[in-house]
């Protein structure tokens, strides 16, 4: 899987590095003769040092961005947080009464129905409130785990514009500066040349920002779906022991006298 990432990650550099660097410069028409625009990567390079520095920085958080969701997609199912055949097994274990088999079972396939159900076994002397108690725990641990891990793409999302703004703030000081310098001889062209060149960080800004932002919310709905199904996967699995504890609860009741009939 980390293969699999990496190679993912380098073609997408590939791939972005191959667009900045095969566009060329939009040929317009004009009356007399033909003027050749600047293309993206003359506004790339045009911000300097500073500028190309943002935009490397931005390129990275998107990169980081992408290899989160592409890990999120292959992680976050249904099928690696509650296997169906490990729940069947411990049910069946569970029914038998093979309390230590079943928590063997669980130490031996780790994920989230199994780190719920092993919290939920070690309490097996406390009763089924503490057993309860436990699991309910565990589950509460392993949902803040996946949010944790999700956070990061809201981290992006809300990282990514104020580099943008960075670049922008930082391009407009070198425009003025350039006015400054000349003693206003500067032109409102110059000054507009060297604002659009800044804006092109927020930009960059934005497009890292909008996809992490809207991938966060994809993967916090489906955390939160997870989790509801973990919950109810659980319960089900764990039904027998919950069966069997509140039947050694009643039968340790102490049997109220009978009354005796006045006469």
């Amino acid at each position: 899987m980390r293969r699999f990432n990496w190679l993912t990650t380098i073609a997408t550099t590939g791939l972005v590095f191959g667009l900045m660097f095969q566009m060329s410069a939009v040929a317009q028409d004009g009356a007399d003769s033909q003027v050749q625009t600047k293309g993206f990567t003359d506004i790339v390079f045009a911000g300097g040092v500073t500028g190309l520095a943002i935009l490397i920085l931005l390129l990275c958080l998107s990169l980081t961005a992408l290899y989160l969701v592409i890990d999120h997609l292959l992680t976050l199912r249904a099928k690696d947080l509650m296997p169906t055949g490990l729940g069947v097994q411990l049910r069946e274990m569970l029914v038998g009464g093979k309390y230590r088999e079943a928590d063997a079972l669980c130490r031996e396939n780790p994920c989230l129905l199994s780190f719920v159900i092993s919290h939920g076994l070690g309490e097996m002397e406390g009763g089924w409130e503490a057993i309860e108690k436990a699991m309910e725990d565990a589950l509460a641990e392993q949902s803040a785990r996946l949010f944790r891990k999700i956070e990061y793409l809201s981290v992006i999302g809300n990282i990514a514009p104020m580099v943008g703004l960075l670049g922008t703030v930082t391009g407009m000081i070198f425009a003025f500066q350039q006015v400054a310098s000349t003693q206003g001889d500067a032109g409102a062209g110059d000054l507009a040349e060297g604002i659009y060149q800044a804006l092109v960080t927020t930009v960059g800004g934005l497009i890292v920002a909008i996809p992490s932002l809207g991938a966060f919310a994809i993967f916090r709905n489906r955390v939160d779906h997870l989790v509801a199904e973990a919950s109810y996967v659980v319960q089900h699995t764990i039904a027998p022991v919950k069966r069997r504890a509140r039947g050694a609860t009643t039968s340790r009741r102490p049997t109220p006298p009978p009354q005796q009939k006045s006469t």
